[in-house]
């Protein structure tokens, strides 16, 4: 019993590695064209909070500059209630151009960042494997350069996060404010 256990156990974990490799990573990623202001208008996840919360969510503004070590700051700026807030998270440079890994201070969760395709002018397609006590999960992001995204992008996302194992449920179209715009940065 104790063996076949650990052997589930061995073959999930090597599964989700397995997936993990699977996501493809922007082939020539050019970390100097990838930095400035982006507007997050996609999201999708399997985890747990963004189901509780994908009721509250809107469009905000991503923030990315590149560190003198090569890595990346992120500052993500979102409308909570009646403030804005920030979150700023350094995004550390993996052997692969365009691969980075997080660890939350917060949670603790670690993540395995891809950006997976970008024209780097108007939007990019950016994926995350979440990995934490309780279990992993996975992000799709979708940033653009302006607050709009053409019908065909849009169905890219879609596309790309179902391919990802995503349902239609979890998979938001971040509805237009301009709360939190001016503010940010």
């Amino acid at each position: 019993m104790h063996s076949t256990l650990l052997s589930v156990l061995g073959l999930t974990l090597l599964g989700a590695l397995q997936a993990q490799d699977d996501i493809p990573v922007q082939s020539d990623f050019q970390q100097d064209k990838f930095t400035g202001r982006w507007y997050t208008v996609g999201l999708a996840s399997n985890s747990n909070w963004f189901k509780e919360k994908k009721h509250l969510m809107k469009l905000c503004t991503t923030d990315i500059s590149a560190t003198a070590d090569g890595n990346l700051e992120v500052i993500s700026t979102y409308p909570k209630g009646d403030e804005c807030v920030k979150r700023n998270s350094l995004y550390t440079k993996m052997e692969q151009p365009g691969q980075f890994s997080y660890t939350s201070p917060r949670w603790g969760s670690q993540h395995d960042i891809r950006v997976v395709e970008t024209n780097y002018k108007e939007y990019a397609l950016v994926a995350s494997q979440i990995s934490k006590s309780t279990g992993s999960s996975t992000m799709v992001l979708l940033y653009s350069r302006t607050k709009e995204l053409s019908p065909e992008r849009l169905e890219r996302f879609t596309q790309f996060s179902k391919e990802q194992g995503l349902t239609d449920e979890e998979i938001l179209i971040l509805p237009y404010t301009d709360k939190c715009m001016v503010d940010a940065a």
